[in-house]
């Protein structure tokens, strides 16, 4: 039991008593630097999503990256992950100018697109190119983003903007990179027919018989309004940043042109992390080799890396 004080107060508990009795010399400390504060705890980001095609209002929450959000989409609606497609913001539309990359607006809402009905289509490549632009979805279906006026597929009435490739020749391509796709389809010999298969996204009954078609449009690819955004990452976890500046749109569309006159491929989020690597290389080749490190399954050609040093480093906007 503690001992009163002279004037018969109670020490608090676990600190010295006065005049020095039943405290230890070492105890005494001087006047510091106030503790650090605690670190402000991360907010709560809750994100609202539906099927594309008609449904209920679900709320998803602790993902950071695209596969983790399909998860988290999968078991609000009791269906397997491997369904979704691909997922757009803000609309329920198979619409490529609001496909969800790497990025989400705090605002934004989430429509997954599910798989719908299988095709099979025969095509015969009268010219090197079929006129397809391809991308994927991150968790290993790739998909048809823009199909070219005027091409080989383009007269197919039955191939549409947001098909997915689910195999060539029967040769499966599930789990395989938008631009492997790319490769393969570029590859096929002149003159010998080739069969897709194809999975459609599932429809509301407003959108049947609907075929899109995309052109060109400023900041495809990419739903930005300049607030803060929550990027996804394939490797580490999310973070809020900054929507980029007019510029760095500017830059990373004009990469994303590139990669599809180039490569056959549309990706928002490899011509974003493109422009952030010129930004920091002095020149073409240093460019060169830090993507190397990366990306090196790409296997980028030398005039592409030099238009996009070019177009990150020197805009044609620029009075320099």
């Amino acid at each position: 039991m503690q001992r009163a004080g002279r004037h018969g107060r109670q020490p608090p508990e676990g600190g010295p008593m006065e005049n020095g009795v039943g405290q230890e010399p070492e105890t005494l400390e001087l006047p510091g630097p106030a503790a650090p504060r605690a670190p402000r705890a991360r907010p709560r980001l809750v994100f609202h999503t539906q099927l594309a095609h008609g449904s209920p209002t679900g709320c998803i929450e602790g993902f950071t990256n695209v596969k983790e959000l399909y998860a988290k989409i999968a078991e609000v609606f009791d269906i397997s992950p491997t369904e979704i497609l691909f997922c757009t913001l803000n609309t329920h539309k198979v619409d490529m100018r609001k496909l969800l990359g790497g990025q989400i607006g705090l605002e934004d809402f989430i429509f997954a697109h599910v798989r719908g009905e299988t095709k099979e289509v025969e095509v015969t490549k009268t010219e090197d190119a079929l006129g397809l632009t391809i991308t994927d979805n991150g968790a290993g279906y790739a998909f048809i983003k823009r199909i070219k006026e005027g091409s080989i597929i383009n007269r197919l009435q039955t191939v549409c903007v947001g098909d997915s490739i689910e195999a060539i020749n029967d040769h499966t391509i599930v789990g395989c990179r938008h631009y492997e796709v790319a490769r393969m389809l570029r590859e096929l010999p002149r003159a010998q027919p080739f069969t897709l298969r194809l999975v459609q996204p599932k429809k509301a009954f407003d959108m049947i018989g609907q075929r899109t078609r995309t052109g060109k449009s400023p900041g495809e690819g990419r739903v930005t309004s300049g607030k803060e955004t929550l990027r996804l990452r394939a490797q580490g976890p999310a973070v809020l940043e900054e929507g980029p500046s007019p510029s760095e749109e500017e830059a990373a569309r004009q990469v994303d042109d590139l990669l599809e006159s180039y490569m056959g491929i549309r990706d928002s989020e490899l011509a974003s992390t493109m422009v952030e690597a010129a930004k920091g290389s002095p020149s073409v080749a240093q460019l060169a080799q830090g993507l190397d490190s990366v990306l090196g399954e790409f296997a980028f050609p030398q005039e592409f890396l030099a238009e996009v040093w070019a177009a990150v480093c020197h805009p044609k906007g620029d009075k320099e």
